[in-house]
């Protein structure tokens, strides 16, 4: 019985899982999503490049913070600049 209140008083979350040595990290919001004057744009890619890696690599939503919608127009307006050699495929 004692146990199970000690438990309780180091458990601040009432999860199963709780680990003290990791917290829980904030939810990203989408960039796109939040401010609504933000237009993607193939042509810039100095707005691009935030969304893409030192290696040329194009960043996955995981890193990026944005929505599944826009995750699919940063891969596309990455993309199209690429064609255009505004972007590099590939950086040495």
């Amino acid at each position: 019985m004692a146990d199970k209140k000690n438990n309780r008083k180091n458990n601040n979350n009432n999860d199963e899982d709780f680990n003290p040595k990791f917290k829980r990290m904030r939810k990203k919001v989408c960039v796109l999503c939040s401010d609504k004057n933000f237009v993607l744009d193939y042509k810039n890619p100095e707005q691009l490049k935030k969304f893409i890696n030192e290696k040329g690599k194009i960043l996955p939503r995981r890193a990026t913070g944005a929505c599944a919608k826009h995750q699919r127009d940063i891969t596309l307006a990455v993309k199209r600049c690429r064609q255009i050699a505004l972007l590099p495929y590939s950086q040495n």
